[in-house]
């Protein structure tokens, strides 16, 4: 069993980190699954994620999103 750090941290112990070929700077995705902490290594684009948002979302979505924000922004700082 690990321990957590003060600041919140654990410690994948290197067995897990070389089954997974987890390497420093890999983004992990962590979430609650009923009473668990669930820490997944992911690759490759956003979308590939699988964020739990109650839906899949495509490159095109994204984009979309990405695009309108951008738009916000802009007219929020011309103001």
């Amino acid at each position: 069993m690990d321990a957590l750090t003060r600041n919140y941290q654990i410690t994948i112990p290197s067995t897990i980190r070389n089954r997974l070929n987890i390497r420093v700077g890999d983004r992990l995705l962590v979430y609650v699954e009923n009473n668990r902490i669930i820490i997944e290594k992911k690759s490759g684009n956003i979308a590939s994620l699988g964020l739990r948002l109650g839906r899949k979302f495509t490159d095109e979505d994204i984009n979309k999103i990405i695009a309108e924000a951008g738009e916000e922004i802009g007219r929020d700082s011309s103001s």
